[in-house]
């Protein structure tokens, strides 16, 4: 039985907006140059979109905001990609450099009429609301709600995608660094033995007050609307596994009596009995050890959905 894989960010969960021909080439040269830079808009749109539907956005504004989200790393087409793909920190000079995607992205949508009101999104997703921000450090009343809502979404899968989560298990560590983010002059509610070390890259955006604390409470919701989709993902392969398992305990059964049985009449009557339960692939020999895997990855798989229960609960009390 093949394991199955949960991409919580698949392209299905996002609304089939009809993108212009000339975005599409935007972000089609983005994919050829970075294909990790294609799949971080591919999520930050992704996440714009559901956020903007809690958030009970007009569907003309959600479609905005989602293309904008799409597009708002598309400077990063000129940034050299020994800075843009460097595994480790950048140094200041390189950090620099890095920070220009946001003018440069806004200068490349700002030359074409179409693609022109969505410029914003490329130069302001780094604008912070306590001024700390880049490049103009605006703060809260002159960074607009639109790009309120994407630069969450962008920190959100930035450090989701830098920690390398394969599952919603340990998404509340990230969470708990946009808490504190958000929040003003606070100090860390959270003692360290209780969230993962911050990567050396989060130090930077581990600023106070830097994202609307409301629109970062919607983003739990749709993360516990996540996690609540993985369970139950995991749960139907689960159902099947306990399937599978309790057949194949029926011919464990069988053979059983089969070993036990004192004549050969007997043996034969056991043995066509598990004939009946085995399936293909599996005979008299193997069944014994394709019963043991099943059992195993049932019991990973529980484990799992305990783990993902108990994130769960950590999210729903976590509070901005």
């Amino acid at each position: 039985m093949k394991n199955e894989v949960f991409d919580f960010y698949d392209k299905t969960s996002l609304k089939s907006y009809n993108l212009d021909e000339r975005m599409r080439y935007q972000l089609n040269m983005l994919d050829t140059l970075d294909v990790f830079t294609r799949k971080h808009c591919e999520n930050v749109a992704s996440v714009t979109c559901r956020l903007c539907e809690y958030l009970h956005c007009k569907k003309g504004f959600t479609e905005y905001c989602t293309i904008g989200a799409y597009l708002h790393d598309v400077g990063k087409l000129y940034i050299p990609a020994e800075i843009l793909q460097k595994p480790g920190k950048l140094t200041d000079e390189e950090y620099q450099t890095m920070k220009t995607h946001t003018t440069i992205g806004f200068n490349m949508l700002n030359k074409d009429p179409k693609l022109r009101p969505y410029a914003n999104f490329a130069l302001s997703h780094h604008e912070a609301l306590n001024g700390s921000g880049y490049p103009q450090g605006l703060t809260k009343k002159e960074i607009p709600y639109e790009i309120q809502i994407v630069t969450i979404a962008d920190e959100y899968d930035a450090i989701v995608s830098k920690r390398q989560y394969k599952t919603h298990i340990g998404i509340s560590d990230t969470l708990k660094i946009l808490i504190e983010n958000s929040q003003p002059n606070a100090k860390s509610r959270y003692k360290e033995e209780e969230k993962s070390v911050a990567l050396t890259e989060m130090q930077e955006l581990a600023k106070m007050g830097k994202i609307n604390p409301v629109i970062l409470r919607v983003l739990f919701k749709v993360v516990i609307d996540d996690i609540g989709y993985e369970i139950s993902c995991r749960q139907s392969y689960v159902d099947d596994l306990k399937a599978e398992i309790t057949r194949l305990n029926k011919v464990e059964k069988y053979d059983v009596k089969r070993e036990k049985a004192t004549t050969e009449k007997k043996q034969n009557y056991f043995l066509e009995g598990m004939k009946l339960y085995l399936r293909n692939g599996e005979t008299i020999e193997n069944y014994k050890q394709i019963l043991a895997e099943y059992k195993e990855a049932y019991s990973t798989k529980k484990t799992q959905i305990d783990t993902l229960y108990n994130e769960m609960k950590i999210i729903k009390k976590l509070r901005v």
